[in-house]
């Protein structure tokens, strides 16, 4: 018999089947269920290619008027800071959305990579991945047919 890991679980899957967690489900948690809410819910419809896209474009167009708020107009504070604010409350929910995305294969971990290490610095590199994937998913799909 093994020891815990530091959270407290089983070193490995073959203690874990040992103690008659019989199925991946309890292996993984409620997460891998298919019932869950977390694995088919509400929350998986809502977690799309386009309306992450979307999403990305308005934190783009968010950043960018912080940009201009904060150098081109002389930093006029309850603006610059609201916008600020809202960047970095965009940063965080779009970097934990992508990655959540990109587990469930929505989108490409390139993608993800770039929306949520580099969308701190700029979300316009995020923007752009999203553009680039979409013209490769256009690219992939086959004509239609004439009629």
């Amino acid at each position: 018999m093994r020891a815990p890991n530091r959270a407290g679980l089983p070193a490995s899957r073959e203690h874990a089947t040992e103690r008659g967690a019989s199925s991946r489900g309890e292996l993984e948690g409620a997460a891998a269920r298919p019932g869950s809410r977390t694995a088919s819910g509400a929350g998986a419809a809502l977690l799309t290619f386009t309306r992450l896209e979307w999403a990305s474009f308005t934190h783009s167009a968010i950043y960018l008027s912080l940009l201009l708020s904060a150098f081109a107009a002389g930093k006029p504070e309850p603006l610059t800071e609201v916008l600020g604010w809202t960047h970095g409350l965009l940063w965080i929910s779009m970097s934990l959305a992508c990655v959540t995305a990109a587990r469930r294969r929505i989108v490409p971990l390139r993608v993800a990579v770039a929306v949520a290490v580099l969308g701190g610095i700029g979300p316009f590199f995020g923007s752009l991945e999203f553009m680039r994937e979409q013209r490769r998913r256009l690219a992939a799909q086959p004509p239609n047919p004439p009629r």
